[in-house]
């Protein structure tokens, strides 16, 4: 059964009466032809309605939806010819962070990112795309490799976080993740990354120092979760709803912070209703990104991206 979303409630009970109709009309000596059409431009109407007039605790949900497209699921899409690459050389192989070889329009590129799971098993599998340490020391080793053969690097973040667990500690979470941030602020080549569903903290910082920042309409970028943030400020989780609104997580308060670069529209109720054009739209940004940083220098894309995450916050005397 599709996960339904509570604020959606009106457009599931909508559907009911609709096909309700339906089976009457085709079972039944009685015809609700019109009735069903004047149901149908109301769904469509009420539909727009409540999608252009989401609270930032609905863009959440939306983010987290089980159905949401994962890396794996763009990466498909967009590129052709990728050969996933494994291991960081140093511990082992980390499902929860992919990547590897790829290609756009002839054009060779490395891509990275986390992958969660849609199901419980593969979300197992997947340590419900936490990466360990090695997860990030594998996107490491995958960037410096694209500047050796400089290739672009395309980076889909969709994270709660990075994985806390004793073991992830004692394998140096923190530093693969602070080597990861220090090292891409001066790579060579052009780095994009597209916020696909949750970005969190710095497991999602870990692949986001990026020339440029997109955010999918209903993704979220935050240093905490939500529920993490009421928990600390006002020691109940369920205020969860009021830390969204507080922290201003979505990609319209991110964009007007300057934080991100661009927001990439999602089809109506969510990039999950339909993962096929949500891809072309995801495309039609990266291969923008790509041509528009394709005549830069080195030395001008290490500026660029120091000087884009230099100018981020404002300052008061």
């Amino acid at each position: 059964m599709e996960q339904t979303l509570p604020f959606e409630k009106p457009l599931i009970e909508l559907q009911a009466k609709i096909a309700e109709l339906k089976s009457v009309t085709e079972s039944a000596d009685i015809d609700f032809t019109e009735e069903i059409k004047h149901l149908e431009t109301k769904f469509e109407t009420l539909q727009k309605e409540i999608y252009s007039n989401l609270e930032p605790w609905d863009r959440v949900q939306i983010a987290r939806h089980t159905m949401r497209p994962t890396s794996l699921d763009y990466i498909h899409a967009i590129f052709d010819d990728f050969i996933e690459l494994h291991g960081d050389r140093n511990y082992g192989d980390d499902e929860a962070l992919i990547g590897g070889i790829a290609s756009i329009d002839g054009q060779a590129v490395t891509v990275i990112g986390h992958q969660r799971g849609k199901a419980t098993k593969e979300n197992i599998r997947r340590n419900f795309g936490m990466p360990h340490p090695e997860g990030y020391r594998k996107a490491l080793r995958l960037m410096k490799q694209a500047e050796k053969f400089n290739r672009p690097i395309i980076c889909f973040v969709d994270t709660k976080g990075a994985y806390p667990g004793k073991a992830a500690e004692e394998r140096g979470q923190s530093e693969a993740i602070a080597r990861n941030l220090v090292e891409m602020a001066g790579l060579t080549v052009p780095v994009l990354s597209v916020v696909i569903g949750e970005g969190g903290s710095g497991g999602a910082l870990g692949i986001s120092v990026a020339n440029r920042i997109y955010m999918l309409e209903n993704s979220t970028f935050s240093v905490i979760s939500p529920e993490g943030a009421a928990s600390i400020l006002w020691k109940d989780a369920s205020l969860a709803k009021d830390a969204a609104e507080a922290m201003r997580i979505t990609a319209p308060n991110l964009k007007e912070m300057a934080v991100i670069d661009e927001i990439i529209p999602e089809v109506l109720g969510g990039a999950h209703k339909n993962p096929e054009e949500q891809a072309e739209f995801v495309a039609v940004s990266i291969r923008q990104g790509l041509q528009d940083f394709k005549d830069f220098s080195k030395e001008q894309l290490v500026n660029q991206r120091y000087d884009k995450f230099r100018a981020i916050g404002s300052f008061e005397q």
